[in-house]
């Protein structure tokens, strides 16, 4: 055995260390392997076998890598937030981010600092922990060519780290020229870019709750941006994503944004002038305050996004007449006390102004099978405005009632999973 590297991934509730890849000096037979040829300490393994490289795969493949895969479940799993009962997790209360500059999330007045794990020095320590594992071969291992090596319950402890998806993506800060505000991003390039392509882009805008100056926090959070740049994803619709990391918080409940707002949108056409991406192919998502964004930066510059995924955001109805002209997807929990009332409003605004907007009602626990028939359903009925909205109690474990706006970040965890609405998005054109 010459180490260990430790495997992370990024699902809806954050960020898990999923697996141990165990390196070895020659090529190791898979068909010898099984899920007590290893143990990880304080970890549950579910699956092992061979594989040429440092990486997850369906099935085993004769090489010098062992790939030990963990349980999801495990209390040592998420790094995301905390430990166990999941800390950040779906379902789990926690304070607020910036209570130094925001009202409590238990005042009924707060729609937006939500509770959520606490990052960097406006909300406390980071709660992102390193990935680490000990593995120990607990059962004898054999190379292709026959050599059988034995049981040996020495300790190694990972000696690095591969995190899926987010590794690809680069950070940067852009500074503002016109206001001298800096901005750190996360970007993810199109593996294979071609300057003589044309590319669409994605920009994601975390919540309230990530305010730190940890540029990848928003990358391990959830899938709000990692969703768009999975193999499987790009493999269908490459395209830049663009994820800024907001060291403050950008709109409140008074809905009158810092000058990042403004920032965010100078930083989109900065990389259109510096990448081949299509302008015409431009589009925005965010949750809680990124949604906020979202609908705001849609009503300041009509002209700049030809489609959005507002996922648990409102902004104020008398404001909202311009997303009537919008290619909009929104998403909202019904159980969200303050995003659910503020959609309606603006629904209702939209309509008002001709709009025809398709409505459906959806279950937070339904399969990816069913996700794709209720898209399939809503998209068939070919309006420029769809509002979905998940049955409320449905996207908490065991439909549990809301509490302190538990039910509004319970939302986004579920809604990034969705594929078919990614697949809509990148449809629309200006």
């Amino acid at each position: 055995m010459k180490g260990a590297t430790a495997i992370t991934q990024v699902y809806g509730d954050g960020q898990k260390f999923i697996a141990v890849a165990v390196e070895y000096d020659t090529a190791i037979d898979t068909s010898t392997l099984t899920k007590t040829s290893f143990t990880v300490e304080g970890r549950t393994v579910t699956k092992v076998y061979a594989n040429t490289g440092a990486a997850l795969a369906d099935q085993g493949k004769d090489g010098p890598y062992v790939i030990v895969e963990l349980s999801l479940d495990d209390d040592g799993a998420l790094l995301w937030g905390g430990v166990g009962s999941g800390e950040g997790a779906p379902g789990s209360a926690q304070p607020s981010a910036s209570a130094s500059s925001s009202p409590s999330p238990s005042d009924s007045s707060s729609p937006y600092v939500i509770p959520g794990p606490q990052v960097g020095s406006t909300g406390g320590p980071a709660t992102i922990k390193a990935a680490k594992g000990t593995v120990v071969q607990a059962g004898t291992v054999t190379t292709t060519g026959g050599t059988r090596y034995a049981a040996d319950d020495t300790k190694t402890a990972t000696g690095r780290t591969v995190n899926l998806i987010v590794d690809d993506f680069q950070q940067f800060t852009y500074k503002n020229p016109k206001t001298g505000r800096s901005l750190p991003y996360n970007l993810y390039v199109p593996k294979g870019y071609d300057r003589t392509k044309s590319y669409p882009l994605v920009l994601f805008m975390h919540d309230a709750s990530l305010i730190t100056t940890t540029v990848r926090a928003t990358l391990v959070q959830g899938l709000g941006a990692v969703c768009w740049a999975a193999p499987e994803e790009q493999a269908e619709r490459p395209a830049f994503v663009l994820a800024p990391q907001y060291p403050e918080v950008v709109v409140g409940d008074d809905y009158k944004p810092t000058s990042l707002f403004d920032t965010t949108a100078d930083l989109v056409r900065e990389l259109t002038g510096k990448y081949s991406i299509d302008t015409d192919r431009l589009y925005s998502t965010g949750q809680s305050m990124g949604a906020m964004m979202t609908l705001g930066l849609n009503i300041k510059y009509p002209d700049l996004f030809a489609a959005s995924w507002v996922v648990a955001g409102q902004w104020p109805s008398a404001q909202a007449a311009p997303l009537a002209k919008k290619n909009l997807w929104v998403t909202v929990s019904q159980g969200d006390t303050k995003a659910y009332p503020g959609e309606n409003a603006i629904m209702a605004v939209v309509e008002k102004a001709g709009t025809k907007v398709s409505r459906a009602v959806w279950d937070g626990q339904s399969t990816a099978a069913e996700f794709a028939a209720d898209v399939k359903a809503m998209a068939a009925k070919g309006t420029t405005v769809n509002y979905a909205t998940f049955k409320k109690g449905s996207t908490l474990a065991g439909g549990l009632a809301n509490a302190h706006g538990v039910e509004h970040n319970s939302t986004w965890p579920i809604a990034y999973t969705v594929e078919g609405i990614r697949e809509w998005i990148f449809r629309q054109r200006k």
